[in-house]
C-alpha cells in the first residue's frame, strides 16, 4: 500500500510509515513481520487509533492495520471462553456475546477499539472486583520478531502470557485474543448528582458496597456526578429510547460541542458554562445489558492524561487537585473523571499489586495547555502515580521502573523476543528503555 499519514482519533498524533499493510490471516501477518525484520524496517501495530500517545507510531516503518483480522475464532461454553483475531471491534464483541447469552464481566466506558489495542494499552472501567480487560484474557497468540505464532497462557508459555496480556505492542504483534465470558446478566445504574466533600466524605463506602463506582467533578464548582451500577435479576428497564438521546447524544455530545467551542474561544466564560454543565445531569436510574451500561457514545475530540494512584491516596489527590484548579488561573472545560479498580498480577497493569484509583484530566482539542497537565503530573507523581500507557504522560523508563515492581521482568522479557528492536518507536524507547 502506498505511503500516506496516519492520524490517530484525537488528532494529536501522526505519522507517515514507508509503507502500511492489512493482513488477512496470521500467515500473512507472519509473512510481513518476516519480511519487514529482512529489509531492516521496523513494524507497529495500530488499532482504532484512540491512544493519545503516540504508541501505535510507525514512524518510518510497516504500520500493520488490523482490520482484515476480525474473524470470531471460537465461543467455548464449557471453558466460559471466546476467541477472536486481533482486529475485532470491542463493539461487535459486545453485540456477539450478546446474541450468544453471554457477556464480558467489565469494560471501559466507549467500545469503538480493537480488542488488540485495547488490551495492550490497559483500557478499564471502574469495579470492586473485576479489573480491565487484559486482566480477562485467559490466552494470547503474538507473532514474534522472528515470524514464529506463538500460543501462550498460564499453561503454556506462562512467561510471554504473563508479559503479552497487556504488553504495549513491544514484543510482537497480537494476532488473536482469548477471553473469559460469563452468562449475559443485567445492571442497574443509579446517577446522581453530589456535592465534592460528600462524595470525598463516603468515598470508601462507595467503592466498597457497589460493584462499578465511579465520578465526574466539574472544576470550578463544587458538584460531582455520581454513577453505580449493580447487578440486577430485572427485569430489564432501560432508558426510553428519547431520553437515551437527549442525554447520551444530544447534550453530552451535540450541546457539549458547542460549550467547549465557546470556552475555548471565549476561556472567561468556561466558569459560567461549568456551573451550568453540573446541572444537567440529572438523577436517574435504568437497567440494561451489562455493555449497553458501561459504554456510552462519545464524538466530543478531547486530548486526556490519567493516573492510577493507591487508592490509600485518593482523596488526598483529588483535595489537591482540586485546590490546585482553584488557585490557578486555568480555565477547565471538561470534568474530572474518577474511577476505581482492584489489584491484580499484570506486570505493566497500572493496577498490578495494588488497589488503585484512577484520576483523569481532559482539555478539549485545540485548548492551549497552560500548564494544567504539568502540574497535575507532577501531583500523581508525588503519590507514586501510574501513567495509562495510551493517554499523555512524560514519564520515562527511570521512573516506570520505580512504580512497577515488575518493570525489569517485562524488559528482561522483551530483550529475550525483541533483542533488536524490532516493535519499538521512540515512545517505547522512553518508557522502557533502549
Amino acid at each position: 500500500m502506498p505511503q500516506g499519514t496516519w492520524r490517530n482519533w484525537a488528532g494529536n498524533q501522526s505519522a507517515r510509515p514507508s509503507r502500511t499493510a492489512t493482513p488477512r490471516s496470521v500467515e500473512e501477518l507472519s509473512a510481513l513481520i518476516g519480511h519487514a525484520a529482512e529489509q531492516g524496517r521496523t513494524v507497529k501495530a495500530v488499532g482504532s487509533g484512540h491512544s493519545f500517545t503516540s504508541i501505535a507510531s510507525a514512524g518510518e516503518g510497516l504500520l500493520i492495520h488490523p482490520h482484515g483480522l476480525t474473524a470470531l475464532r471460537e465461543i467455548d461454553r464449557e471453558a466460559g471462553t471466546v476467541t477472536v483475531e486481533s482486529g475485532f471491534p470491542l463493539s461487535q464483541l459486545n453485540r456477539t456475546l450478546e446474541a450468544a447469552g453471554l457477556s464480558l464481566t467489565n469494560m471501559g466506558d466507549i467500545e469503538v477499539q480493537t480488542v488488540a489495542g485495547a488490551t495492550s494499552t490497559g483500557t478499564h472501567g471502574t469495579g470492586r472486583d473485576s479489573g480491565s480487560l487484559a486482566a480477562q484474557l485467559r490466552a494470547v497468540e503474538i507473532v514474534l520478531a522472528d515470524g514464529s505464532v506463538q500460543h501462550c497462557s498460564e499453561g503454556q508459555n506462562p512467561e510471554l502470557y504473563q508479559g503479552a496480556r497487556l504488553g504495549l505492542g513491544a514484543l510482537g504483534v497480537v494476532s488473536a485474543l482469548t477471553f473469559a465470558v460469563e452468562p449475559l446478566f443485567l445492571l442497574t445504574a443509579h446517577e446522581r448528582p453530589m456535592g465534592f466533600e460528600e462524595v470525598l466524605g463516603s468515598f470508601e463506602e462507595l467503592a466498597a458496597v457497589n460493584e462499578h463506582f465511579e465520578f465526574y467533578w466539574f472544576p470550578h464548582t463544587d458538584r460531582c456526578s455520581v454513577k453505580r451500577n449493580n447487578r440486577s435479576q430485572g427485569p430489564a428497564a432501560p432508558l426510553p429510547a428519547f431520553k437515551a438521546w437527549l442525554d447520551d447524544d444530544f447534550l453530552s455530545n451535540t450541546v457539549w460541542e458547542g460549550a467547549c467551542r465557546i470556552g475555548r474561544r471565549f476561556p472567561g466564560t468556561i466558569p459560567s458554562i461549568a456551573q451550568l454543565a453540573s446541572r444537567a445531569w440529572s438523577e436517574r436510574t435504568y437497567t440494561d445489558v451489562a455493555y449497553k451500561v458501561y459504554t456510552s457514545p462519545r464524538t466530543v475530540r478531547f486530548i486526556e492524561m490519567e493516573y492510577a494512584v493507591p487508592r490509600a491516596a485518593a482523596t488526598t489527590v483529588l483535595r489537591e487537585l482540586k485546590a490546585l484548579v482553584e488557585r490557578s488561573d486555568w480555565r477547565i472545560s471538561f470534568p474530572v473523571e474518577v474511577r476505581v479498580a482492584p489489584a491484580d498480577d499484570l506486570w505493566l497493569s497500572t493496577a498490578n499489586g495494588r488497589d488503585s484509583v484512577y484520576i483523569a484530566v481532559h482539555l478539549y482539542r485545540g485548548t492551549h495547555e497552560q500548564g494544567y497537565f504539568t502540574e497535575v503530573e507532577r501531583l500523581m507523581t508525588a503519590h507514586q502515580g501510574r501513567p495509562h500507557w495510551g493517554k499523555l504522560h512524560t514519564r520515562d523508563a527511570e521512573y516506570l521502573a520505580s512504580v512497577y515492581p515488575r518493570f525489569g521482568d517485562f524488559t528482561a522479557l522483551r530483550d529475550k523476543v525483541d533483542p533488536g528492536r524490532l516493535f519499538a518507536n521512540d515512545y517505547l524507547r522512553r518508557v522502557l528503555g533502549d
